[in-house]
């Protein structure tokens, strides 16, 4: 049909953000950049900036286009404290979503969360 309106108001189920495949990008880059390292509070202040670009890059190559990505990378030393974080959004439940993961080793720990909006 000539000049109809292919304008999409909600993203097809196949493209909907899957927040099982994004958690197992997550944890895939967490293990690969942080197994074994040790803290170091001179090298800090660049690894979390670094592991969000990267996370971001292999979430997007999975390909949810019509989202824009939020990636919250948190690094600590590892104490034997504990450590509380949450977060808030405003968002329609029905398209966006979020995957997080947890990284510890016995020198650091190290959260990160990915939220996907879909781009109306």
């Amino acid at each position: 049909m000539e000049g109809s309106n292919t304008y999409l108001i909600r993203p097809h189920h196949q493209h909907k953000f899957k927040a099982a495949i994004v958690k197992e990008c997550i944890h895939d880059i967490l293990r690969e950049r942080l197994s074994g390292l040790q803290y170091d509070p001179e090298g800090v202040p660049d690894l979390p900036r670094s592991l969000a670009e990267s996370i971001k890059n292999k979430v997007k190559d999975v390909g949810f286009d019509k989202y824009k990505l939020v990636v919250q990378v948190v690094i600590g030393e590892q104490r034997g404290e504990g450590v509380k974080m949450s977060s808030r959004c405003f968002w329609d439940a029905d398209t966006d979503s979020y995957a997080e993961d947890v990284f510890m080793n016995d020198s650091l720990f190290c959260a990160a969360a990915v939220f996907g909006c879909y781009y109306y």
